[in-house]
């Protein structure tokens, strides 16, 4: 037959024993509690959420250069936009 063993209970320690190496925290130590959630308000125009399916090595090569790969992506696509709308717009004022 197995005896029942019970786990120790720790030892209890005494408040008021204090290292004076390890003083403990006081508010003024601690200063003033900084609360930061999310990036906070953006300065450049608010970004859509979507969702885009690309080619698995076109993903894999931003990826390679780093991180901020959807930025670098973000900026050809504007290029190209940029690009198409001047040739769109010297195409008007040529057949005018």
């Amino acid at each position: 037959m197995k005896l029942a063993t019970t786990a120790k209970l720790p030892k209890k320690t005494s408040a008021k024993v204090l290292d004076p190496d390890n003083p403990p925290w006081t508010e003024d130590m601690l200063g003033s509690p900084v609360l930061k959630r999310g990036r906070g308000p953006q300065v450049a125009p608010t970004k859509v959420l979507t969702s885009i399916r690309l080619d698995a090595d076109i993903v894999e090569f931003f990826k390679s250069q780093g991180q901020g790969y959807q930025s670098r992506i973000n900026d050809l696509l504007r290029e190209v936009v940029d690009s198409r709308k001047a040739h769109a717009s010297t195409r008007k004022h040529a057949s005018a």
